[in-house]
Parts: structure tokens; sequence; C-alpha cells
């Protein structure tokens, strides 16, 4: 009898044990039984250096930088998926990615469709046009001119709403700001309206274009969440918060913005 009571017990314990092995295999969530993490999927264009761009076969930058931090502290795997800006932006609303980050302009018309993180960066819009060209001192005069930008900026969203203060000659929407580049060179359109940041490294790459002396508006940035999804963003807030307070992404932005050039 007592022989087979401790076999019983000594089959609970093995039980037990080996029950104890799982969890302690298993402290998060963000792990799958198959012992892989989870998968953090962020959604960008990365022709937007600094803050996305391509080395070798890699997409690095500033986005880039915080995406892995917030992955890290949630226990997850950082996968990004490289696609046009409007696709980013879609693949955030139907739930085909779990965030996009492109120097993405905070916006009522945005937030409408999306939730956003806490405001990470800021950036004043500049204008862009070929060197020597002083025909563009200030918004207003914007409306003689053929304005190139890109798909789903919020240069377009101005620029080519009918109803907005300034409306220019044309306005013309580009996938990739190289192409806007191209086309103005060759005199297909007068100027560019994009970020400063990115701007300023377009034009020590892109001979013959030079950033005009012109006051326009300053964009707010943050990360672009599925509408609803409040667990992640307030994961995320809370990570982007730590790495502005202690002045990682100040660092990024000087790094990247060097190694860009």
């Amino acid at each position: 009898m007592k022989k087979m009571i401790s076999a019983v017990l000594a089959a609970a314990m093995c039980v037990m044990m080996f029950a104890g092995c799982n969890d302690a295999g298993d402290t998060s969530s963000a792990v799958s039984g198959t012992g892989e993490k989870e998968k953090l999927v962020m959604a960008t264009e990365a022709g937007f250096a600094p803050y996305e761009y391509v080395v070798g076969e890699d997409v690095v930058g500033i986005d880039v930088e915080i995406a892995k931090a917030i992955a890290e502290e949630m226990g997850r795997e950082l996968e990004i998926q490289d696609m046009d800006f409007n696709g980013a932006l879609l693949a955030v609303q139907n739930g085909t990615a779990d965030f996009a980050a492109a120097g993405i302009s905070i916006n009522d018309e945005r937030k409408e469709k999306m939730d956003f993180t806490i405001e990470y960066a800021t950036s004043k819009q500049v204008v862009v046009v070929r060197a020597g060209d002083t025909s563009v001192t200030k918004e207003t005069d914007l409306a003689t001119k053929v304005v190139g930008g890109q798909e789903g900026t919020t240069a377009q969203l101005y620029y080519d709403d009918p109803t907005y203060s300034v409306v220019p000659k044309e306005f013309r929407a580009y996938k990739k700001y190289s192409q806007a580049a191209s086309d103005l060179k060759n005199q297909q359109i007068d100027c560019i309206v994009m970020d400063e940041l990115p701007a300023k490294l377009l034009v020590a790459k892109t001979e013959g274009l030079e950033i005009a002396d012109a006051e326009l508006f300053t964009d707010s940035y943050g990360m672009a969440i599925q509408k609803g999804n409040t667990e992640l963003k307030e994961a995320m807030d809370k990570v982007l918060q730590r790495l502005i307070d202690d002045g990682s992404i100040q660092k990024w932005t000087q790094e990247h913005s060097e190694a860009a050039l």
C-alpha cells in the first residue's frame, strides 16, 4: 500500500515538475507554441531618409531604431514590410500590419481612420526648387506653380484639395520623392513640397536642386495604429516616451542624418 501511495505521489510530482518547466519556458504571451516570438509587423515606405531608407537589403533609419526598441520591450520579433506610403496607411487600417511608421504627420483626417502614438518628432514643410530659382518666398507663391509631392503625404492632403487656402496651378503626386526630383530637374514640375530633413538629404544627393527660403507649416509625427487598438498604443507610447526622455531619438536622428548622406 505504501509503495502504491509513493508511486502515485512520484507521478504527481513529475506532472507538476513538467508543468513548471513549460511555464518557465514561456514567460511571455508573445512566444508561440513552437518557441518562436510573435511578430510585430511594421509597414513603411523606405524612401524617406533619414526616417527609413535602404542599405543593402535592409531597411534602416530613425523609425526602424524606434520600432526595434518597441519590439524588444514587447518581447516580439520585428518584421518590416516596405510598400508605397498609401499602402502602409491602408495596411494599418485593414489590420495586415500592426503599425505604420514613415514620418507620418498627425492630422484630423487621418485620426478619423486610425489611431496615433504620442508625437515623437516635428518637421517643417519646405519647398525644393531648381538651383537659382527665387520665385517661391511664401506659400501663396505656389498658386502659380506645378507642385510635386508624395502620394498620401500632408502635401497632397493640402495642395490637392480645392478648398485649401492655397491652391497650386497643378499638384502631381509621386510614389517616390526620387521620381519627383527627376521631374523637377527636367522642368516637368516647378517645385516639390516635403518635410525639411528628408528634403535636405534629397538636395544633398541631387545636383541642381536647393531648398527655397519659404515658410510653410510644421507637422508632428506619430506612428499609426489600427483604430481602437488601445493595448498596442499604450505599449508603444510607453517606449516612445522613454526614448524621448533618454535622448535616444535625438541621437538616432543625428546618426541617420549623417549616414543617409
